[in-house]
C-alpha cells in the first residue's frame, strides 16, 4: 500500500505534510511529494481538508 495524491483535488495548502509524523511529504512547488520513509498511518489522509489523498493498494 501506499499513500497516494489526487492532484486535482489538492489545493496545495500543506496540512499533510504538516501532520506527518515522520516527515515523509514534501511540498515541491507546493505540491505534495510522499517520501519513502511514509509508514501509511494515514495522519496525513485525515488531515487534508478536500480528500486529495487516499491508499492505494487496499
Amino acid at each position: 500500500m501506499s499513500v497516494e495524491v489526487d492532484m486535482e483535488k489538492c489545493m496545495h495548502c500543506g496540512a499533510c505534510a504538516g501532520t506527518c509524523p515522520v516527515n515523509a511529504i514534501f511540498l515541491n512547488d507546493l505540491l505534495p511529494e510522499i517520501g519513502s520513509d511514509c509508514t501509511e498511518c494515514e495522519l496525513c489522509i485525515k488531515a487534508c481538508p478536500v480528500s486529495a489523498l487516499s491508499l492505494r493498494g487496499e
